[in-house]
């Protein structure tokens, strides 16, 4: 049975089973219909070594759990990429928000950093481009605001900033999915 909602916020701490939940999603829907397509908009970005290898690895081992899923890097345009590659036929898998979102706030080039207001804007748009797409959709982003406050202003805006866009996107959902230990436990379900 194919439990794809039209639109999926899948949430968790690391290594909770986001990202296979999604993918199992997708691979739910690509199983109903040779019509079907996926496509994942990856948003991370190869800053060092650790994270270069660790992209390919991701890649390997999506290739073998959902064979025939397209990957799209968009480490910034999102709102852009969802417009872009939906359709009623395609599901796209978001992973991941969080990563996003470090790339709009802690960039590279810190001369590059969107300030607060812009951050909001870009999930506002990112909420209307999950409101207007015609095929599913599957957002990854991590819950990182359950432990202990964390030391340094930098690092406490970044919490708060995700915590402002997890609440968007929750928002915008009509499914929400909360993962811990690889068990998905429904925070919101208006399918």
């Amino acid at each position: 049975m194919v439990d794809v909602a039209r639109s999926t916020f899948i949430l968790g701490g690391q290594r909770s089973g986001k990202s296979r939940r999604a993918e199992t999603l997708a691979r739910q829907w690509l199983d109903v219909s040779p019509a079907h397509r996926a496509v994942m908009i990856a948003t991370g970005q190869a800053w060092d070594d650790e994270m270069r290898e660790r992209i390919e690895r991701h890649k390997a081992d999506r290739a073998l759990r959902v064979p025939g899923m397209a990957t799209v890097e968009e480490p910034l345009a999102l709102a852009e990429a969802l417009t872009r590659h939906s359709d009623a036929n395609t599901l796209i898998v978001v992973d991941c928000l969080t990563l996003w979102l470090t790339n709009l706030t802690m960039p590279a080039d810190p001369a590059q950093a969107l300030p607060e207001a812009a951050v909001i804007a870009a999930g506002e748009d990112l909420c209307a481009a999950i409101a207007a797409a015609p095929g599913p959709l599957v957002l990854v982003g991590n819950e990182i605001g359950l432990g202990v406050i964390p030391m340094g202003r930098e690092v406490r805006a970044f919490v708060d900033a995700l915590g402002r866009l997890n609440q968007q996107v929750a928002a915008a959902c009509e499914r929400v999915t909360l993962m811990a230990a690889g068990l998905p436990l429904t925070l919101k379900d208006r399918t």
